[in-house]
């Protein structure tokens, strides 16, 4: 079993590696696919852009970990901190309000929205376990980008997945309020 001091030890001694702690597991990520990396790279630009000049909270990619709260208890008991899991979604967004300073560190919240982007070898059960963990734990909206349907999954907690394509427009006007992109922007270019 091992902890949030265990991972950073071993991030300390392997820099290149990207990590989680899941349920006291420690899960050593591979590098993504380039087509899912420049989409989350596009969504990284996109968003920034919009949030930066207003103020209005943060934009992280894959290797920002957050250290999340606890979900259960255990025989009654509440999770010891050792316990607690540290993941890294693929592109998250924290509200100016709850990240008022950057931190060195990971920090303990759970964005206000986060974003998988299905690579390659990614099975979506596993995906969509992980945005439905962050939306039970607090955040507001959770993202599946699948490159290889050409589509964009918005899920919130208690409602209907909603599945979007080229044409279709992402808003999320209670966190972004006035941004949108055309799904199709964020489709890597051919080059002709």
């Amino acid at each position: 079993m091992f902890t949030i001091h265990d991972l950073e030890q071993l991030q300390t001694d392997h820099p290149e590696w990207q990590m989680e702690l899941v349920d006291g597991n420690i899960l050593v990520m591979g590098p993504s696919d380039f087509i899912s990396e420049e989409i989350g790279a596009e969504l990284i630009r996109l968003l920034g852009n919009w949030v930066r000049p207003r103020k209005l909270g943060r934009v992280a990619g894959s290797s920002a970990g957050f250290i999340l709260p606890t979900l259960e208890t255990e025989n009654g008991k509440e999770i010891t901190q050792e316990k607690r899991n540290l993941r890294a979604p693929d592109v998250s967004f924290v509200r100016a309000d709850r990240l008022k300073k950057s931190q060195r560190n990971f920090v303990e919240l759970v964005p206000d929205l986060m974003v998988e982007i299905k690579s390659q070898s990614d099975r979506t059960k596993p995906l969509i376990e992980k945005i439905q963990l962050f939306l039970q734990l607090g955040s507001t909206v959770g993202i599946l980008i699948d490159p290889d349907k050409l589509t964009l999954t918005v899920y919130r907690l208690n409602q209907e997945p909603i599945t979007l394509q080229n044409d279709d427009k992402l808003t999320i006007p209670d966190l972004l309020p006035g941004w949108e992109v055309t799904v199709s922007e964020l489709w890597p270019p051919v080059f002709e």
